[in-house]
């Protein structure tokens, strides 16, 4: 049984949308494990509140230390100037341990993400984010171009071969689209399917 982790940062709720869409199509094969989890907010909660974050997320804060207990680990993280945000690099800052003892080599990595605009940095914020994962030997994993919906030409969609993505719109308003969400539920699955065949 392959055990997948889809672990994000979400403020306004579209990363989480997002992540809900990606485990569903990773639980969709056979025998996978899925968990959702969220990393720490760094934000105080009066400041969440003014700048009107989602407080009521559901998923469980995932700690450092659970990262080595999963094949693999698909990422979820909104934009900030073209990079991941600041609560999923501080996460991330603090896995230097496993770095050394190399406990995540050879894990799958995979990255969604989401942007105010249609080329806020979605592809840079994927992109740079691989970087990281190289550094600790992850195996990345994207969504090929059998998946229908990168070909999308009839609508504003977001999507491409490095990760799921989706547009929120200047004030957050719009939310995930029904192609957006297939496209993540495809990642999720595609994720899944290759942890299977790797850790069978």
């Amino acid at each position: 049984m392959a055990k997948v982790l889809v672990l994000y940062y979400s403020m306004y709720g579209h990363i989480e949308t997002m992540a809900g869409a990606v485990a569903e199509g990773a639980r969709s094969v056979a025998g996978t494990e899925v968990i959702v989890k969220r990393v720490p907010e760094t934000i105080s909660p009066e400041v969440a509140k003014q700048f009107g974050a989602k407080l009521d997320q559901a998923a469980p804060v995932a700690t450092i230390d659970e990262l080595v207990g999963y094949d693999a680990i698909i990422f979820g993280t909104p934009t900030r100037f073209g990079n991941m945000c600041g609560q999923m690099r501080t996460f991330l800052d603090q896995t230097g341990g496993h770095w050394a003892k190399g406990a995540l080599v050879g894990k799958i990595g995979s990255v969604f993400s989401s942007t105010a605009t249609q080329h806020g940095g979605q592809e840079t914020t994927i992109t740079s984010f691989h970087s990281t994962l190289l550094h600790h030997g992850f195996v990345i994993v994207g969504v090929p171009y059998t998946c229908a919906g990168l070909t999308n030409m009839n609508e504003i969609t977001g999507g491409s071969p490095y990760g799921a993505t989706t547009l929120a719109g200047g004030d957050g308003s719009r939310q995930p689209s029904a192609n957006e969400l297939d496209i993540a539920r495809f990642q999720g699955k595609h994720v899944a399917e290759i942890a299977a065949k790797l850790f069978a």
